[in-house]
């Protein structure tokens, strides 16, 4: 569709990585100044938990967008060298992805909270297995050892789809968690138009926003041809 329209992907990983820097920014924000810092361990289990979004949003999502996009980014780039880079930021994402949940387990645990119990948890670990068994096919099937040449080609268009609809849902969820913890958050007192409800708002609408910036980066292509009939004519 992306290529029907005559859109290339350029602009929108422009508008990704402005998006990117915003919601990084945002959350950084949220919980170092408003929620009082990071920690892994503390006797305020709040820093424990704060490191849970954190790793979550720059550390998983927007570390999985930029491999996501790094195909369109670098378009030029040795077709090989673009594949590792693609499947170590997706390691990369995995790992920290994996840290941030173990915080909010360690923050429920050593606060006596139940876990699992809500549709944020659920589809929170959902989606992070589903990441880590689209990262171990992608491995196996492109990298190493890598299947037959016909096999790769028929696998790639599902692989490609099956990534987008495991990046979409990890994007549903973050914005179920921010949802989640700001009801937490207004239920104890927090005044629900203060300047910290409005800043997880708005972090969750940026998230969305860069999310869409991605998926469209994603889909179109890195280079558009002229449409028959079209081309430039040539000035001697």
């Amino acid at each position: 569709m992306a290529a029907g329209l005559g859109v290339k992907a350029a602009p929108f990983t422009y508008v990704a990585h402005a998006l990117a820097v915003a919601a990084a920014v945002m959350v950084l924000v949220w919980c170092i100044s408003f929620r009082g810092g990071l920690a892994f361990e503390a006797d305020n289990k709040n820093l424990i938990f704060n490191v849970h979004p954190v790793l979550m949003l720059i550390g998983y999502i927007i570390l999985g967008s930029e491999a996501i996009m790094i195909y369109k980014i670098f378009p030029e780039l040795n077709h090989d060298t673009t594949k590792l880079i693609h499947l170590i930021l997706h390691a990369i994402a995995i790992v920290l992805g994996a840290i941030g949940i173990y915080c909010a387990f360690k923050f429920h645990n050593e606060s006596g909270i139940a876990n699992l119990y809500s549709l944020h948890s659920w589809l929170g670990i959902g989606t992070i297995s589903l990441y880590g068994i689209q990262w171990i096919f992608g491995f196996v099937a492109f990298f190493y050892p890598g299947a037959a040449p016909h096999v790769r080609r028929g696998a790639l268009p599902w692989h490609v789809l099956f990534g987008l609809f495991v990046y979409v849902l990890t994007l549903a969820t973050a914005e179920l968690g921010l949802l989640e913890k700001l009801t937490f958050l207004q239920s104890s007192g927090l005044d629900k138009y203060g300047a910290e409800a409005f800043l997880v708002n708005f972090t969750g609408l940026v998230v969305a926003l860069f999310g869409a910036a991605v998926v469209v980066a994603a889909v179109a292509p890195a280079h558009v041809e002229e449409p028959e009939g079209y081309a430039p004519i040539p000035v001697n």
